[in-house]
């Protein structure tokens, strides 16, 4: 203690600031920086260059292990920060090597993939987006960092902002959906969500903004694959949540495993020094995903691994992940003059700033209180919180003749795989989720409300493999019953990293199951565990009514349970489009048009832009959802005509039409009818979600600007054109347009 005691004396003898005084775009004049390069100043070559590494532990694994040498690293000062690693107990003993057993004693980073809560996991955050509440992403986040930070942890590699429209692509269960707009929004509430507003605060943590950029257009939605696009598409659609991450202040961005155009995202100078660091001016720290750097040799982009921290170097990336590049090249290749030590100054300093910032150079054992770990994990309110985020997450597909909301004196079976799981609940990167006795399963739900005995149970079948022994029990079951209900989907595995699919079908003999089940003439209410959309077609004709529940988290039986008997009315809107077969992947609703488009009025249309036997409309379509009541909409504008300096005002009066209370999420979309750049046919532009009482009307009101009209034109300019807009206010996005207006030159 005593080297971190005299440095950070020196240093503070230097300058004094406070973080809440501070704001991060002072540049030079921001004195965290200047305390970096005051400790920067004192920093051998080789002590920079470990500033610039990240080693996994060897507690937990999330990818292919590259050294178990770690802890000699950490005595050496050859690594600043350390991933994988959680409970106070054992990240003391590491934080000690570092700050007592190094010449400088330079305090640890700890990184987790905190993804969707870290104890008490949410909702997947797809199934999380589909809430279309922001303040509650922000809460989920919130609780997510103070659990992490009590155990530890300071820093998570989320939220993944990369938009996403092919379903194939394991990692869509990662983000926010198709549309830009939308996980702009949702980008920027989790950032605020993790890091608060003091990173100082020792239940803060940083965020990490990835996978930058454009991973979630990996071709044909097969993992780390290569992405090839103009750069008005980069700007229009993948960058903007990158930048709004930015906007709320996001601490660190990870790059991408992908190339784009032909030039891996980790050696990319001009995403990384051209866009972040110099026109967005981002002043945290960029690392590399775990081992991309390495993998620029296998893109064929590096000779070898030495080049390949060259590039990275020299393009901008200040940690390597996992990779070692840096630690065994980076002195050499200073050396020669291949990488400038002004670059790895750089790098060094906006590490450093980030450690200030979280007060670690106060003190590095600030998040390493085991009295606030007992506390903070698990506790009642973090679980409440979990509970209302799987309710709200979910959708309601399908309800005929109103078999939902569930009645009490109903006999219900409960038949499926997924009825008594505890580990597939909590969905993929799921953190430090208990899988085996704290996710409360579906089963366990509706014991705790209808009480032992009180319902009828048969597994069916599981949700991989061949077996249908298990089908005379269940269609046996369902006999006895007055309606069941089927929990049915895929394997927490299915989705995620490295768990791309060319059939998005529910898997194993799970469909037949439902076939056998139905044939008895029982009501069938399908729910569905899953991380992505699947295709789900047959299964709209079949059964009765379907809730997608996603992967819902710690709460998710209770969760359900709610849902199903009406004590919370669904209320959650999609935010990905589902599609009627895997080949009309990618699909998403802002889609332009062609020189041939369909005209839905004629299905036998041809040359013509179409599917031969399927329609090209998803579905289910962005933003679609069902509720236990209903809504009617009366549309209005203030005016026909504005100019660039006027807001044109959209009153939307919603009333709900049924007998139930519940909330509507009530959504603008616009479409510019000629431009100078090819359109979309629709677009999200604004969105609030209202709780309505039956019977009641609620006013929504939306201002439209110039600045929300504006699009990229050729010279990547972010402009306006006047012209003419068509615009609707419905509760999905498959609607016609109501209402024209004109945006007309001063």
């Amino acid at each position: 203690m005593k080297r971190i005691s005299a440095l950070f004396m020196l240093v503070s003898a230097l300058i004094s600031c406070s973080d809440k005084s501070v704001q991060r775009n002072n540049g030079k004049n921001n004195a965290y920086i200047q305390k970096a390069d005051s400790v920067l100043s004192l920093m051998t070559l080789d002590e920079k260059i470990g500033q610039t590494v990240l080693f996994t532990s060897g507690w937990d694994v999330t990818g292919p292990s590259m050294d178990e040498n770690y802890k000699e690293y950490l005595k050496n000062g050859s690594v600043g920060a350390v991933f994988n690693a959680f409970t106070t107990k054992y990240n003391r003993e590491l934080q000690k090597i570092a700050v007592e057993d190094t010449r400088l004693g330079i305090p640890l980073l700890f990184g987790y993939d905190v993804i969707h809560g870290h104890r008490t996991i949410f909702p997947i955050p797809l199934g999380e987006s589909a809430s279309w509440d922001l303040e509650l992403m922000e809460k989920t986040a919130r609780v997510a960092a103070t659990e992490a930070s009590a155990e530890g942890i300071n820093w998570t590699f989320a939220p993944m902002v990369d938009i996403a429209r092919d379903a194939r692509w394991g990692r869509i269960a990662e983000g926010a959906g198709e549309d830009t707009y939308l996980g702009s929004l949702i980008a920027g509430a989790r950032v605020k969500g993790f890091q608060g507003d003091d990173l100082s605060a020792n239940n803060t943590i940083l965020a990490c903004a990835k996978h930058y950029a454009a991973y979630g257009a990996a071709l044909a939605g097969r993992d780390y694959n290569t992405v090839d696009m103009s750069e008005n598409e980069l700007r229009t659609t993948y960058l903007p949540p990158f930048k709004a991450a930015l906007d709320a202040g996001v601490a660190t961005f990870m790059n991408a495993f992908n190339d784009l155009n032909g030039v891996p995202a980790t050696g990319n100078e001009f995403l990384l020094r051209d866009i972040l660091k110099g026109e967005w001016t981002f002043n945290g720290f960029v690392v590399t995903d775990y081992t991309s750097m390495n993998e620029m040799v296998a893109h064929g982009y590096a000779g070898d691994e030495k080049q390949a921290g060259e590039i990275a170097m020299n393009a901008g990336v200040d940690m390597d992940m996992q990779g070692g590049i840096y630690m065994k090249y980076l002195k050499e290749s200073v050396g020669e003059g291949k990488v400038s030590e002004a670059d790895l100054d750089d790098a060094v300093r906006r590490i450093l700033e980030m450690k200030f910032r979280l007060g670690l150079f106060d003190d590095p054992y600030r998040y390493l209180d085991e009295k606030r770990e007992k506390e903070e994990i698990l506790n009642d309110a973090h679980l409440e919180t979990a509970r209302d985020a799987a309710r709200k997450s979910m959708v309601l597909l399908k309800n005929e003749n109103r078999v939902l909301p569930l009645s009490p004196d109903q006999k219900v079976a409960l038949i499926g795989p997924l009825v008594k799981d505890e580990k597939n609940i909590i969905g993929n990167w799921a953190a430090a989720g208990d899988r085996n006795g704290t996710a409360v399963s579906v089963f366990e739900g509706f014991e705790e409300r209808l009480g032992e005995g009180g319902f009828l149970y048969a597994e069916g079948c599981k949700i991989t493999g061949g077996d249908t022994s298990g089908f005379a029990a269940a269609v046996a079951t369902a006999g006895k019953a007055d309606v069941v209900v089927m929990v049915v989907g895929e394997l927490e595995g299915m989705t995620g990293e490295a768990a791309s699919r060319t059939d998005i079908n529910i898997p194993g003999k799970q469909k037949a199951l439902i076939e056998a089940v139905k044939n008895t003439g029982k009501p069938v209410v399908l729910v569905l565990m899953n991380g992505r959309p699947l295709t789900l077609e047959w299964e709209n004709n079949t059964v009765d009514a379907i809730l997608e529940a996603w992967w819902p988290g710690t709460m998710g039986g209770h969760a359900v349970a709610d849902v199903l008997y009406g004590d919370y009315n669904p209320s959650g809107k999609l935010t990905v489009s589902f599609p009627r077969a895997v080949g009309q992947l990618p699909l998403f609703y802002n889609h332009k048009n062609t020189g041939r488009p369909i005209d839905s009025g004629d299905p036998d249309q041809k040359y013509v832009s179409r599917y031969l036997y399927t329609p090209n409309t998803p579905l289910y379509p962005f933003g679609y959802g069902l509720s236990y009541t209903s809504f009617s909409y009366e549309v209005s504008t203030d005016k026909e005509k504005m100019t660039p300096e006027d807001t044109l005002t959209v009153t939307a009066e919603v009333t709900n039409t049924g007998d139930r209370d519940g909330e509507e999420v009530v959504q603008l979309y616009v479409h510019d009818k000629v431009a100078s750049i090819t359109p979309p046919v629709k677009q999200l532009k604004k969105f609030e979600k209202v709780f309505i009482k039956a019977g009641e009307t609620k006013t929504v009101v939306f201002e439209l600007s110039a600045e929300d009209l504006k699009f990229y034109n050729r010279e990547l300019e972010r402009i306006y054109e006047p012209g003419e807009f068509e615009l609707f206010v419905a509760g999905d996005s498959d609607n016609s347009f109501t209402h024209a207006f004109e945006l007309v030159d001063k």
